[in-house]
């Protein structure tokens, strides 16, 4: 029980930790407009070829 407590609690953490990360940059980057504009991350995810809105794996 101990074990599946801890683990939901590092995932959170994980999860947590990338939000933040994420707000920093958007932060720096309005900031700082003349090092280029945020960059969010994708229409499809990113991992794949987008085409149209669609995600093609392995072309």
């Amino acid at each position: 029980m101990i074990e599946a407590l801890l683990a939901s609690a590092v995932i959170l953490l994980i999860l947590l930790v990338g939000l933040t990360v994420d707000a920093l940059y958007q932060r720096f980057a309005r900031r700082n407009p003349a090092l280029g504009p945020f960059r969010g991350e994708g229409g499809c995810g990113g991992g794949c070829r987008c085409s149209g809105g669609s995600c093609r794996i392995g072309d």
